[in-house]
């Protein structure tokens, strides 16, 4: 697969003068502090509402832990990454004196073709690795949601699904791998940096080693897919489709996390639970692996349907 750099070339000259590497440290800054003012806002406001409306969820006696893990307190986890959406505006306002649309690629429109591909390819390969994680690990059960309720819930898991993913993506692949690739030339640089931050944010707490490992390192891979999307498109419209196809299979149809099985069809064994062994985990970054590098051949490989191409500034973002 050769991929033609002309339109990532674009992307990368985009930014202005302002773009220096203290007001992107200063910028990140912005960001970083909104995005958790606004998830301590939701979490103390949505714990409280959780105790005293007593909404429907787990009663394990500890609140925060029980509001998390029930719907509405995921749709409010969902909903707290418009502060990522807030601080980028805020630094790309005051700090680089740009428009927020100037993250999404030098025609500052979402290719709207890019971004249906990246979905349908992922969709798919999501389909594949969870054939060949069932065939590992075969302890899957039906969800407690109804189908009908699961379909209602539709209306608000898509777009807050995507008001997550997008935010990760015009922070991770849009300002800060724009703003390091605007001021650095080596890859190792703009595109290794921002992919070891977002992966390492995926670090939990109530895994195993093993299981970390194995998770941060299909994520690192995934990261790098998204990351050859921008450079292939000149564009984050791709990498929103992908990255909202990935979040949306394990939020609607198979749960891997306890904590995020709410609103799933299906719930799998869940990889923070004990009993899975170091072969195990080795495996799950295999079919990690496996999955992303099939996704990479269907949109990038030359002869793919779903092939992405690069955004002509001229096509008003319809490439």
């Amino acid at each position: 697969m050769i991929i033609d750099s002309a339109a990532f070339e674009r992307y990368r000259r985009s930014p202005n003068r302002k773009t220096t590497l203290l007001r992107l440290l200063m910028g990140t800054g912005i960001v970083v502090v909104l995005w958790l003012a606004v998830t301590l806002v939701v979490l103390v406001a949505g714990t409280y509402a959780f105790i005293v409306l007593r909404l429907p969820g787990p009663a394990t006696g500890q609140p925060i832990q029980d509001f998390l893990a029930s719907p509405v307190g995921i749709l409010t986890a969902l909903a707290s990454f418009a502060g990522i959406w807030i601080g980028l505006w805020a630094a790309m306002r005051f700090v680089h004196g740009e428009p927020l649309a100037a993250l999404i690629g030098a025609d500052r429109r979402i290719s709207r073709g890019g971004f249906l591909k990246g979905l349908i390819a992922v969709l798919v390969t999501s389909l594949f690795s969870e054939v060949l994680l069932y065939l590992l690990q075969p302890e899957i059960a039906r969800g407690s949601i109804a189908f009908s309720s699961w379909l209602l819930s539709l209306v608000a898991i898509v777009p807050l699904a995507f008001l997550q993913t997008s935010s990760e993506e015009a922070l991770f692949r849009g300002y800060l791998l724009r703003g390091l690739a605007s001021r650095f030339g080596s890859p190792l640089i703009w595109a290794v940096l921002p992919g070891l931050l977002f992966t390492a944010l995926h670090w939990s707490p109530a895994s195993s080693l093993a299981i970390n490992a194995c998770v941060l390192v299909s994520i690192a891979a995934f990261a790098l897919l998204l990351t050859l999307l921008v450079y292939a498109t000149g564009n984050l419209g791709a990498a929103f489709g992908a990255h909202l196809g990935n979040n949306l299979t394990g939020f609607l149809l198979i749960s891997h996390q306890q904590g995020y099985n709410s609103f799933a069809l299906f719930n799998a064994k869940p990889l923070e639970g004990p009993g899975w062994t170091n072969w195990d985990a080795a495996l799950i970054a295999a079919i990690g692996i496996a999955s992303t590098l099939l996704t990479m051949l269907l949109l990038l490989h030359r002869r793919s349907p779903l092939k992405v191409e690069p955004v002509d500034p001229r096509s008003g973002g319809l490439s």
